[in-house]
């Protein structure tokens, strides 16, 4: 793997080696014990990385706030960074967070987002809405197996449309990569992450769009909206959803310092 460049040599082996094993990395002199088919799986594995596949999408799962979630083609990983949204969604809710709050996720992927939120906000129920059934399938695998099943409901559907009620919390991170933009993507990104889950039209944008003409209406007395942003993008967003009528209440920024999550409510 350093021979072929990979920057992240190291801990992609250690990782795919505790994935064939099942296991934590093993001391060095115990890798000549490994059975046949033990072998031929890590040798599966690293042919799959040497071609450019994330090692989480090679093994199928990722952990995000401290859960675990079950990767699949329909959805994005959850990456570090969008745990912004989580600790900038519980410090807004304050000591609300113990009260039968209603949390909308759009764009939910995994379910990471609100299944992380619901992990902390005993008594919520949540909605999470994706235009793929296969996204929806996967987060309520997640939600299952992240014991909150019976406080969340998974619906495949176009981002608000047929959607009524009042929400406390909205979240997303929805497609925010300019359609232009994603050929010069990693190969990790590029060929392996859903364009339906990246592609945010011609600038980016097209999301927030419809974020800004729509939830306000979805919006519950001292609700909060708490929206995922790609680089360079804090200005745009910000000026869309001010214009449909919500007040941008401050940015958070993510582990490299950068505005990852801008948060809204009612004007």
């Amino acid at each position: 793997m350093r021979e072929a460049g990979g920057q992240t040599a190291a801990l992609d082996a250690r990782l795919l080696v505790e994935g064939a094993l099942g296991a934590a990395y093993p001391d060095a002199d115990l890798l000549d014990t490994l059975d046949a088919a033990t072998l031929a799986r890590l040798e599966g594995f690293a042919e799959r990385r040497l071609a450019g596949e994330p090692v989480w999408r090679i093994l199928g799962e990722r952990e995000f706030w401290g859960l675990t979630f079950k990767l699949s083609a329909a959805t994005l990983e959850p990456r570090p960074d969008s745990e912004t949204l989580v600790e900038a969604a519980l410090e807004m809710l304050g000591t609300r967070r113990q009260d039968p709050l209603s949390v909308l996720d759009l764009g939910t992927g995994t379910g990471c987002l609100l299944i992380s939120i619901l992990s902390e906000c005993r008594n919520a129920t949540g909605l999470g809405i994706d235009l793929s059934e296969g996204a929806c399938a996967t987060a309520a695998l997640n939600a299952a197996a992240n014991g909150v099943a019976d406080r969340v409901r998974f619906r495949q559907g176009d981002w608000v449309e047929g959607l009524e009620g009042r929400f406390d919390l909205i979240v997303s991170n929805p497609p925010y990569i300019p359609a232009g933009d994603i050929a010069g993507l990693s190969v990790e990104v590029r060929d392996h992450d859903p364009r339906l889950a990246l592609d945010g039209g011609r600038d980016g944008l097209d999301p927030y769009r419809i974020f800004a003409e729509q939830l306000p209406r979805l919006l519950a007395p001292r609700g909060v909206v708490i929206l995922e942003i790609g680089a360079g993008q804090e200005g745009d967003v910000v000026s869309l959803m001010s214009g449909g009528g919500l007040a941008f209440q401050g940015p958070r920024y993510d582990l490299g310092g950068h505005p990852r999550a801008l948060i809204f409510a009612r004007d």
